[in-house]
Parts: structure tokens; C-alpha cells; sequence
């Protein structure tokens, strides 16, 4: 008998089984967030906040990394237009990225997305392993994206909203092709790095933008 046939069938996971188990413990708005734009060396790093409402259809919301960009935007799109969906979005420009470190200026965003719902949730579902600072119920949740449909919903809402600002940056900077790379350090974004120096929106604190100030090599 083929080998195959004796293979596990993919486990199911309930991807909103946190948000049900803290419902059941008396908690209304349950909110995930998650973050886009920690890595690159260009441009902000954009977070949402995002409260799904009960019963809708959530299993299509996957980490936003997974998804191409077509379906990401679609799905962007369909999150923000759900009845009874509250979300929001903080953005934490390069200078304060800069100034605070990109843990903190990740964080900040975090919170500014959070402040930026009609209605202030009663528990967060924060990806990753900080919590953030604020005087509400919560839980870190490493790999939250992969765990937890909120924390989904609000890393494709992020990516979204991020490459949509890098897209504007393009048109500014022509020269760096943000559009294609959105600030990564790919080897284009390098070169031209190296070749026309760094603009407004590069992140000076970054290695290879503080090597390029100092006339340094790769």
C-alpha cells in the first residue's frame, strides 16, 4: 500500500479558540494586534488593532506573510467592511524609530493602533513576547498570527497600510524602487542605497544606513 495513505491529515486548528475561551470568561472585546515594518531599513512601522466581531467567518485570516499581495489586500478590505468589526491603525515614523530603538518604537505603534478604536477593548491578544504597556488584560502570544484570527486580521490590516505608505514613499523617492522592496535590505535596496546615500525616511540607527552615512563599506 502506498506510503501516503498512512500520512496524518493536517491537524485543524480553531483559529479563534482564544478569543472564545476569554469570551467565556466575561470578556466583550477581545483585540488582537500585530505589527508590520520591524526589519527594514527604511520607512515606519505601521500596527493594528483589530476586534473581530462574533461569528464571522475568520479562517481565511492567516499571517499576513503567508498571503500574497492581491489576496492580502482583499482580505484587508473585507476585514475593515465587517459589521461590527472595530479596528485601528498606529504608525511610529523612522526618526522615533531612531530615537526610542525599533522594540519600543514597535510597541509605541502597538498602543497608538489601540488608541485608535472607536471602543476600548477589555482584553489584547499582543503578538510576540511583550506584552505592552498599558493598564488592560492581556497576553503575548509568540507566533500569535499563526494562533489567533484577531492577531491575523491585524497583521494583514498592518502589512497593507505599510505597503501602501512605502508605495507613496516611491513616488517621492523614485530612486530606491520602495515600491518593489518596501525598505527591506534586499541587494537592490542596498545598492542604491550605497549609490544615491540615505533619504528622510531611512533608519539611521540601522547597520547598514549608519555604514552608508559613515562611508563604510557593505
Amino acid at each position: 500500500m502506498s506510503s501516503h495513505l498512512w500520512q496524518r491529515e493536517p491537524e485543524v486548528v480553531d483559529s479563534l479558540a482564544f478569543e472564545r475561551s476569554l469570551e467565556s470568561q466575561g470578556y466583550r472585546l477581545v483585540a488582537g494586534i500585530d505589527e508590520a515594518g520591524r526589519g527594514p531599513l527604511a520607512g515606519p512601522v505601521v500596527a493594528a488593532c483589530v476586534v473581530l466581531p462574533a461569528g464571522c467567518e475568520a479562517s481565511r485570516f492567516r499571517d499576513s506573510k503567508q498571503l500574497k499581495p492581491e489576496l492580502r489586500c482583499r482580505l484587508a478590505a473585507e476585514i475593515e467592511a465587517l459589521p461590527g468589526v472595530y479596528w485601528g491603525v498606529g504608525v511610529v515614523a523612522p526618526a522615533e524609530i531612531d530615537r526610542l530603538n525599533i522594540l519600543q518604537a514597535s510597541l509605541l505603534a502597538m498602543q497608538k493602533a489601540v488608541a485608535a478604536l472607536a471602543a476600548e477593548p477589555d482584553f489584547l491578544l499582543v503578538d510576540g513576547k511583550h506584552q505592552l504597556p498599558l493598564p488592560l488584560p492581556q497576553q503575548a502570544l509568540v507566533r500569535g498570527d499563526s494562533r489567533s484570527a484577531s492577531i491575523a486580521a491585524a497583521s494583514i490590516i498592518a502589512k497593507v497600510r505599510r505597503d501602501e505608505i512605502m508605495a507613496d514613499y516611491h513616488r517621492r523617492y523614485p530612486q530606491y524602487n520602495f515600491h518593489r522592496h518596501k525598505g527591506y535590505g534586499t541587494a537592490e535596496h542596498l545598492h542604491l542605497l550605497r549609490q544615491h546615500g540615505p533619504c528622510p525616511i531611512h533608519r539611521r540607527s540601522f547597520k547598514p544606513v549608519g555604514d552608508c552615512l559613515r562611508g563604510g563599506d557593505d
